[in-house]
């Protein structure tokens, strides 16, 4: 058992910290918010992660996780101290390091000696320079030091597998002493290990996700050529990404990507880039592809309503993608302030995130209880975040209670056929507005 300290009980530090009491471990996680920690020792979360109020209760329970406001209580005795505060996106599109530096200055004051410093914070490079400058200046003098560059990659919606049986572990060490301690803390998860100095690792990060996100305008792109050829791109992934160096990973066409890592982190790597002076063509095209999506998405609406100022749209989806209560950057809500614009009224639904969404939408937009009732009497209805309770709709009922008969599928969830055979219309991301016979679906056969 190691004596693990977590600062920082957002998403990444709260998901990490309660993962290694998983382990084993005692995890004390830390955050200034009083607020947050009397709600977590009562079991309330501060966000939804499916699984996650299980662990949380059952590691409490056992006395491996506790919760803390203070830095000094949280890491007296710690062998490791994660620093896992949000790195937010500042006005210039440069990642916010604030809350970093105010962790390095608290712990600095009370850092056990011999503990190993631990960035899991998405942050660029120089931050583990940056945060072991910061402790070498205000602790104490003679103190052994590491830092260490251990990024996350955690996906909402499934962060405890993520961690529990991770692709990867990437570690950015300077001294073997540190790199032996984080081997044996990382042990259990038998999963490969990533070793580099700290500003590789850091890199290693930002690429990741930014690659990512390139994927996604990219086939958006695809998708809206498939549109004007009159092509499916449903077909067209399968068939490109049969192809052993391509594969069909994160090539789903739809509304565009959100969340609180893609467009931060893209947009924090081309401002690197410019620092460095790199010129730095695609990651902006990157941004400018996923915006346009959502424009683009309003465009069909109004195109197929006539306009669609005094119409009502039903939405179904809040989230940035589903199995979240996560709203920042989402494609969903963007497009929604953008019909209120133009004049819509919507009734919109979310499994999880409308009470997130409540304070960040227009007060005309009606939170509804489910589906149906975000179609009903509606104009048109449109699927902007694919979470599962939307996939099985029934489509009687749904062209029974619309007003209209437009199904705008932006997370392309649905066989075009069977939305169209109930007497609606179907318009999708990049299908083809030609409905084949069953039988001449795309399919990879063995022959």
């Amino acid at each position: 058992m190691r004596n693990i300290a977590v600062i920082g009980c957002g998403y990444v530090g709260l998901v990490t910290g309660t993962c290694f009491a998983e382990l084993g471990n005692a995890v004390s996680c830390i955050d200034t918010d009083a607020g947050k920690i009397r709600g977590l020792r009562a079991g309330k979360m501060p966000f939804y992660e499916p699984g996650l109020l299980e662990l949380v209760l059952r590691n409490q329970h056992s006395g491996r996780l506790r919760f803390e406001t203070s830095v000094a209580d949280g890491v007296a005795d710690a062998e490791f101290v994660f620093i896992a505060v949000g790195t937010p996106m500042a006005q210039n599109g440069e990642a916010d390091l604030r809350f970093v530096r105010q962790a390095a200055m608290e712990l600095a004051r009370c850092v056990p000696p011999g503990a190993v410093v631990v960035n899991k914070s998405t942050v660029p490079v120089e931050t583990g320079d940056l945060v072991a400058s910061i402790l070498r200046e205000h602790g104490p003098d003679g103190m052994q030091l590491s830092v260490v560059s251990n990024p996350e990659f955690l996906r909402e919606g499934c962060a405890i597998s993520d961690f529990m049986s991770p692709d990867r572990i990437v570690l950015g060490i300077s001294d073997a002493r540190a790199l032996e301690k984080m081997k044996e803390l990382y042990a259990p998860l038998n999963a490969p290990l990533v070793i580099t100095d700290v500003r590789t690792a850091e890199m290693i990060k930002y690429t990741a996700n930014a690659f990512l996100a390139m994927k996604i305008s990219f086939i958006n792109e695809i998708a809206n050529l498939c549109e004007r050829v009159d092509a499916d791109v449903k077909d067209v992934v399968a068939g490109a990404g049969a192809d052993r160096r391509i594969g069909t990973a994160f090539l789903n066409p739809g509304l565009g990507f959100g969340g609180s890592c893609f467009p931060k982190d893209v947009s924090a790597l081309t401002h690197i880039a410019e620092k460095y002076g790199v010129p730095s063509r695609i990651l902006p095209a990157v941004l400018l592809a996923n915006k346009y999506q959502i424009e683009r998405t309003l465009d069909k609406v109004d195109s197929a309503l006539g306009g669609v100022s005094g119409k009502l749209v039903g939405l179904l989806g809040l989230a940035f993608k589903p199995n979240t209560d996560d709203i920042r950057e989402s494609p969903a809500l963007a497009l929604a302030q953008l019909l209120c614009e133009r004049g819509a009224l919507i009734a919109a639904h979310d499994p999880e995130a409308m009470e997130n969404a409540r304070t960040t939408l227009p007060p005309s937009v009606k939170l509804v209880e489910d589906a149906y009732e975000a179609a009903n009497d509606a104009d048109a209805m449109i699927v902007a975040t694919d979470w599962n309770e939307y996939k099985q709709l029934d489509f009687s009922i749904v062209r029974k209670i619309m007003r209209g008969n437009t199904v705008v599928d932006a997370r392309n969830i649905y066989d075009p056929r069977t939305v169209s055979k109930h007497g609606l219309n179907y318009i999708g991301v990049g299908r083809s507005a030609r409905l084949p016979a069953p039988s001449l679906d795309a399919a990879i056969v063995d022959v």
